[in-house]
């Protein structure tokens, strides 16, 4: 095809569809760019549109012209720097890639960055895929989602690398579980825990393993490790259907620099900053982003809505946010240049996220949005018309770090530390915040969860299990790393399957049914979960008791009933009679502790009525034995 001065061209890109992107609005611009079976001029084929601004010819390659740069040439469309071709005779599951010729003369081979399917690793070519095919049977949860504010609901996370939570003993696929497969063993594994969520880490398409899927070479496209696209969905289908939310991890801080990606696409930078001061993660050796120019985010807010609307995803987990706030994230002086205001905040990534989360919210999809946030950034969950970012949820590093600190240490040392335990709760309501114990607590010589405590085998068990019931009742929404339920041993690994056999013995089972428990008495009191930001949701009756290192405190229901009064002891010393203030006169019912875990139906659970005996500076007070390690929680 010629270059059409016009910018008409085949006709599949029109004048508005150039014009909305070109401003960074068009929200479905993966529906033109990319690879897409058409008609034209009566034959049926596929059209392919990619955006080069720097390039001096392009061509469509593939098996079907022999790699060819010269059989397939696409056409520049005028003022817009995309450019399209059509191939007749061309169908689903081809592969191609894009033969950019830069200025300088230079022939790139390129993945299609708006692909919908990529080869299977470690060949790199895109695959032309249709994912109008798929029949979805998940409307009902599609209509709850959109009604739900999931601020004031249940929100217990499993977060999962699908290529390590289970394995088959062969070699096909290097013993990958399907899409397919682990929709159903895992969705059956976590609808039967409890989980309300599972948090997938690495989907979207990547060359290296090791790098757990946060180096993106194919933003549209669902990893072929696993499956096809269909498969993906079908996955996602099924856990809705469990009752099962699902959110993916996903990467617009940076890119990786492999040569099929989108570093330097069409010889110059495209997709990242020109000044490598800005450009460039020199911690990670990877691409950033250009917030600053409209296709680019464009590419990014339609990459997110892809997931939410064409695959039903419940959410985004935003990485490395803190990398994107700061100009000078990861870099000495000298390495970064300041903003117009001479600080170091990137403003035009400030904008990008109001953008995106703003877009998000006005779909009215239900979808959330949550930050992986490291440092003291204000307002991250504000709303955008009040200074905020506008993100639905931010993880709480904080809580993280002091909570798996005070954990390691020897019980006798923990009433020096007590502090770190309560530090949380005098900020809970400044975010919306989720706990979370993920995989980068598992990794790199940190050890385990059961690993980090103190002990012998069995303490190392108790200690896990009081701490879990801290977590459970401190405000916020819940995320655990798989293994990390049944006392996973070793390291998290990308390249093995998790312990299974553990799960199966004593102290592992034990571990799991409990955790179980926590999961299920956390979805049937709404006081865990409903006032989770809000002052009136949670008190202390005792932050003090730091001498024998028991935590007391209350979490509120909005209506009064089924408050719940926890009791931890964090020592291996019993407490034979440990009294406890209450605020009112009643019945308290012991609904779960950590012999028994949760009271079920038919079992009827030890119940203690409230004495006129001042205690924690209350008028009433219940009396009970607390073992060492041990757990009780009250409904009143």
């Amino acid at each position: 095809m010629a270059e059409e001065k016009n910018g008409i061209g085949t006709g599949f890109i029109t004048e508005v569809d150039r014009y909305l992107y070109n401003n960074g609005k068009h929200y479905e611009i993966y529906e033109k760019l990319g690879a897409h079976k058409k008609n034209y001029k009566g034959e049926d084929g596929m059209y392919f549109a990619v955006w080069a601004p720097h390039a001096k010819q392009i061509g469509v390659v593939g098996d079907f012209n022999g790699w060819n740069p010269e059989k397939n040439p696409m056409t520049r469309l005028a003022d817009s720097g995309i450019w399209e071709a059509f191939v007749p005779g061309l169908s689903i599951g081809a592969l191609y890639k894009y033969a950019i010729t830069s200025e300088s003369g230079k022939i790139l081979f390129k993945a299609d960055p708006y692909a919908f399917e990529a080869e299977y690793r470690p060949q790199t070519a895109s695959v032309t895929a249709d994912l109008s095919s798929y029949v979805w049977n998940d409307a009902s949860w599609m209509e709850k989602r959109k009604k739900q504010d999931p601020t004031d609901g249940p929100v217990s996370i499993y977060e999962v690398h699908l290529g390590s939570w289970k394995r088959k003993n062969r070699e096909e696929k290097d013993g990958f579980y399907t899409y397919v497969e682990a929709a159903h063993e895992l969705g059956d594994y976590v609808a039967g825990m409890g989980y309300t969520h599972v948090e997938l880490l690495g989907i979207a398409e990547h060359p290296y393993d090791g790098s757990w899927g946060y180096q993106v070479t194919g933003y549209f496209a669902p990893t072929s490790r696993y499956g096809t696209p269909q498969e993906f969905m079908y996955f996602i289908d099924y856990l809705h259907q469990k009752g099962i939310g699902v959110i993916l991890d996903w990467v617009p801080a940076h890119f990786p620099k492999d040569a099929h990606g989108l570093s330097d696409f069409d010889g110059q930078a495209c997709y990242e900053y020109a000044d490598p001061r800005k450009g460039e993660h020199p911690d990670w050796g990877t691409k950033v982003f250009d917030y600053g120019k409209y296709e680019v985010d464009n590419f990014l807010i339609a990459n997110a809505l892809y997931w939410v609307e064409k695959f039903h995803v419940d959410g985004l987990r935003v990485d490395a946010v803190a990398s994107m706030l700061y100009l000078d994230y990861g870099r000495g002086n000298g390495e970064w240049v300041p903003n117009q205001n001479g600080g170091n905040e990137n403003l035009e990534a400030i904008e990008f996220f109001r953008h995106l989360n703003s877009v998000i919210k006005k779909r009215g999809n239900g979808a959330i949005i949550i930050a992986e946030e490291s440092t003291a950034w204000p307002k991250v969950t504000e709303e955008p018309e009040n200074g905020g970012l506008g993100f639905t949820f931010k993880w709480n590093m904080g809580w993280m770090h002091d909570f798996l600190e005070y954990m390691k240490l020897d019980p006798y040392f923990r009433k020096y530390n007590h502090h770190k335990m309560t530090f949380g709760l005098t900020y809970f309501t400044s975010e919306n915040y989720i706990l979370v114990l993920s995989h980068d607590e598992v990794v790199h010589l940190k050890c385990s969860m059961i690993e980090k405590m103190p002990g012998l085998l069995e303490d190392k068990f108790a200690n896990l299990k009081v701490g879990y019931t801290f977590m459970l009742g401190h405000p916020g929404k819940k995320l655990l790393f798989m293994g990390q339920d049944f006392g996973q041993f070793h390291e998290w690994d990308e390249n093995t399957s998790l312990d299974w056999y553990l799960a199966e013995e004593p102290l592992g089972m034990e571990l799991k049914n409990y955790v179980r428990d926590l999961l299920h008495l956390y979805k049937k009191y709404p006081a865990l979960y409903e006032k989770d930001y809000d002052w009136e949701g949670f008190s202390w009756v005792n932050a003090n008791d730091s001498e024998r290192s028991i935590f007391s405190f209350i979490r509120h229901s909005s209506n009064g009933r089924n408050s719940l009064l926890f009791v931890l002891n964090f020592t291996p010393v019993e407490r034979s009679d440990y009294r406890v203030g209450v605020p009112k006169k009643g019945t308290y019912s012991l609904v779960l502790d950590e012999s028994q875990g949760l009271y079920h139906t038919g079992k009827k659970p030890p119940s203690y009525s409230a004495q006129a005996m001042k205690w924690d500076e209350k008028e009433y007070s219940i009396a009970f034995s607390l073992p060492a390690y041990g757990v009780r929680v009250f409904s009143f």
